[in-house]
């Protein structure tokens, strides 16, 4: 359950609410967020019991409306709950606490210090000037009297808090200035004038008054920085249209979306949002959904597609069916799962946990030894009280609440932002801890789907021919071999009508072209129908070593050649791989495949070790293997390696989409895309560092203040401080804590050659698109001939001699060269180069 806590005001108040309400019967865990003012329980215990609970602690609770009923109810508060409600307020009270501080500042310093004029008739009046002074720090003190209550609150129920600490510093400067006033009045009546004015000087009125103000102004900074934290949220929440055209008959309406309903058609035309999830019955459209995903690629979108709110369809016109309404579309369940990330706890809080609960009495005890030390050392009482309140107020229970929940706030945003979901504050912080990061091949390191790698025509057979006879029988198989054939031919070749199409189950596959068998299948099928050449042989037993499959086709009884398959690794595989191994990670490969296949694919992935033949099972025994070696996230697709990835340290989801596996992993990374878990552990790495930062400067602050404002350094150097000070020194921790947090804003999720391989994929602003295509063009050449590293080095130094040639990825094992352009190059020119090196170039066509 999710409840709403008011009145905490530093993290002694949080612990306090945690204690208590862990006592409840039946709360098997419960988790207290002092930034949100939010708490998280589990368990069999009621709501009620539970508000009873925070209410006898001193505090008051109400159970929060779950966005999703919230939304289907029409009754969508979220904007509500994430409105800074703390600053306005903090704002006011800071004014008007600045505008009588001034006027009390000018009787107290500029008077007694550097003579500033006072009316005729205060000139002379010390007891006069005392009671004003006391009369506005009394109007200043009831501006904050919030200090003041909630800080007796707390000692009532046991609990003193940060307030406790501030608003008895205020109240004894001001007692004992009001004590030496009435002291100081029996003297002026006494002895006049000259009898009264020494006392003016002893006067704390000032500093009661000060104290308040400056922990004001350290709480209205803070507030300002902590609303920054929530950024992201909103953010996201910005994004959802407010309003969607509906078709009703041949009529178009345009309704809030709180009254559309699962089965509605709503439309979108081009520019527009999105306003729901749905799914595409007519138009077509190109869609973008960086907002959901971080992936700036438009998707296009036809009828069955499913689209999601928020995303913008940039350009057609898409007539859609709606599937999911309210809290269920995938941005609000987004925004859901940052918001519980932020709610939840990290196991490094608990440290600051434990010092918060027992940190406000233990500063009270040493403001009160201070007091009584100062005064055995033959100190005046005005000196002895002084060092007290300057202990009390120096004090800084904030910055250790506020370390951890800031900090995870801060990184569970950008995340988002990323299209990178962390589903709890421990997962973030394990995230940064890991040392092995496991990956499944099919889907995660490969693209989980097979493609034509090498096209091999026999010796009396052209590539053209091989391939057209290749593509017109397939393409009336379904077979997914059949698919990637067929895909790879579309756009190079016209098929043939083929008859008396047979599947031959486990074999092949066999069909009439003009009146000749055509034949197609596996080595061993096509060796025992036909008989296969030494060479092509030989060849398609290198293809299986390499983890591809060889397909061989074969004319009225003789083989034509071979298309050899395979399920290829993703263009940022190894770079990724790389990335996270040069910070320290090993990476291991799960596959279920034979050792051959996957030591070919580890070995162009560069991973640091293969473990093959696993089946989904026992994937999680493995998992527990590697944890020996330290902290484990694996990656998964969320489903078939769902006991890995329980069993991991951390459980990453790669292949979300739409219809993200929110229950599948702590981790879920929305764009199918592997560079998003070097991300992921960046953006760990970096919110760890940040809230151990955070940490250290906390307890260092208030180890080195609270010493120092006690005097210890008197005796050797003469210095104090004052409790104006002290005051401010307290309030610029808490501030300093939350600013450091969002320097995560500018956390390199995807650093070095990440980020300019993301740059090269990322698409132009509408009216920009043609510009960028024509100068950062990529194609593709087939080469026949490289048979080693020297070869595909001779070909990629020719190719980059050109100077429209930015880059050329050449490869003697694939026989492809990708060549990224930055100008016009005609393929005669490329053709030419490259065949004037020896090599023969088979095909050169434009990259998708």
């Amino acid at each position: 359950m999710l409840f709403q806590v008011t009145g905490m005001s530093c993290a002694a108040c949080s612990a306090r609410v945690e204690k208590a309400v862990s006592k409840v019967e039946g709360v098997t865990s419960v988790s207290v967020n002092l930034l949100t003012a939010s708490m998280q329980t589990e368990g069999s215990a009621t709501a009620e019991s539970i508000i009873a609970a925070v209410e006898k602690a001193g505090y008051g609770a109400a159970l929060k409306t779950q966005a999703k009923d919230a939304k289907k109810a029409g009754k969508d508060n979220s904007d509500e709950e994430l409105k800074d409600k703390e600053t306005p307020l903090l704002l006011k009270r800071l004014w008007w606490s600045l505008g009588f501080l001034l006027v009390l500042m000018y009787l107290s310093m500029g008077y007694n210090m550097f003579g500033f004029p006072l009316p005729g008739f205060l000139e002379e009046n010390p007891v006069g000037i005392g009671i004003l002074q006391m009369f506005l720090a009394l109007v200043v003190m009831g501006i904050n009297f919030k200090f003041f209550s909630n800080g007796l609150k707390g000692v009532l129920h046991g609990a003193p808090n940060m307030d406790t600490l501030v608003g008895l510093g205020s109240a004894a400067a001001f007692v004992y200035s009001f004590a030496l006033l009435l002291v100081m009045s029996k003297e002026g009546l006494e002895g006049g004038t000259e009898a009264a004015m020494p006392y003016l000087h002893e006067l704390y009125f000032e500093s009661a008054a000060m104290i308040l103000t400056l922990i004001t102004v350290g709480k209205t900074l803070e507030a300002r920085s902590k609303g920054k934290t929530t950024d992201a949220i909103k953010s996201l929440m910005k994004l959802s249209p407010k309003t969607a055209i509906l078709l009703k008959g041949n009529e178009e309406v345009e309704v809030p979306v709180d009254d559309v309903v699962p089965g509605d058609v709503f439309l979108v035309r081009a520019g527009d949002r999105i306003p729901l999830d749905g799914v595409v019955i007519k138009g077509n459209g190109a869609v973008d959904e960086s907002a959901l995903t971080g992936e700036s690629i438009p998707v296009d979108k036809k009828a069955g597609d499913v689209v999601s709110a928020a995303t913008v369809n940039q350009s057609g016109f898409l007539q859609c069916e709606t599937l999911r309404v309210g809290g269920d579309t995938t941005l609000a369940r987004i925004i859901e799962t940052v918001k519980e990330a932020s709610a939840s706890k990290a196991p490094i809080a608990k440290l600051a946990d434990k010092v918060s609960g027992i940190f406000v009495p233990c500063v009270l005890a040493i403001a009160f030894v201070t007091f009584c030390v100062w005064l055995l050392l033959g100190e005046e009482l005005g000196f002895a009280l002084a060092r007290g309140i300057s202990v009390l107020v120096i004090s800084c229970p904030c910055a250790l609440g506020l370390a951890t929940p800031v900090a995870i706030m801060v990184g569970s945003g950008v995340g988002a932002k990323k299209g990178i979901l962390f589903k709890t504050a421990a997962a973030l912080e394990e995230m940064g801890r890991i040392r092995v990061m496991a990956l499944d091949k099919t889907g995660t390191i490969t693209k989980g789907e097979p493609a034509v790698t090498d096209v091999v025509p026999g010796p009396d057979c052209s590539r053209e021919k091989l391939l057209k006879y290749a593509y017109s029988l397939e393409v009336l198989s379904e077979h997914p071999l059949a698919g990637a054939v067929v895909k790879y031919g579309k756009n190079k070749t016209t098929p043939e009508e083929v008859t008396d199409f047979v599947v031959l189950p486990g074999n092949g596959l066999k069909g009439n072209l003009n009146g000749q068998t055509l034949a197609g299948g596996s080595l061993s099928f096509m060796e025992k129908e036909y008989g296969v050449s030494g060479e092509l042989s030989e060849r398609a037993k290198q293809f299986a070593k390499e983890g591809k499959t060889p397909l061989l086709f074969a004319m009225d009884g003789k083989v034509l050649g071979i298309i050899a398959v395979a399920d290829i690794i993703k263009e940022d595989s190894r770079m990724t791989i790389e990335e996270l191994r040069k910070q320290g990670i090993h990476v291991v490969m799960l596959t279920g495949d034979n050792v051959l296949t996957a030591e070919e694919i580890g070995r162009q992935a560069g991973v640091d070790e293969i473990i093959a033949g696993v089946l989904p099972h026992e994937k999680a025994a493995v998992i527990k293997r590697l944890k020996e070696k330290g902290k484990v996230a694996m990656v998964g697709d969320g489903i078939n390696d769902a006991p890995a990835l329980v069993e991991a340290d951390v459980g990453v989801a790669i292949g979300a989409g739409a219809d993200i596996a929110i229950d599948a992993a702590d981790v879920v990374l929305m764009k199918s895309d592997l560079r998003d878990a070097a991300g992921a552990y960046r953006i760990g790495k970096a919110t760890l560092g940040t809230i151990r930062m955070n940490l250290f400067w906390a307890f260092f602050y208030n180890c080195i203040g609270i010493p120092v404002a006690a005097g210890v350094l008197i005796p050797a150097f003469g210095f104090y401080l004052n409790p104006m000070i002290a005051a401010a020194a307290m309030s610029l921790s808490s501030f300093c804590v939350v600013s450091n947090a969002l320097r995560l804003n500018f956390c390199k999720v995807y650093p070095g050659e990440l980020m300019h391989l993301q740059s090269e994929i990322s698409v132009p602003k509408t009216g920009e698109i043609k510009e960028s295509e024509d100068k950062k063009m990529k194609k593709k050449m087939e080469i026949k001939g490289m048979m080693c590293g020297h070869c595909s080095g001779r070909v990629k130094k020719v190719l980059e001699a050109l100077p429209e040639v930015d880059a050329a990825e050449v490869s003697h094992e694939t026989g492809l060269a990708i060549i990224t352009l930055n100008g016009d190059v005609s393929d005669e020119t490329l053709k030419k180069i490259v065949e004037d090196e020896g090599y023969e170039v088979l095909d050169l066509s434009v990259e998708n």
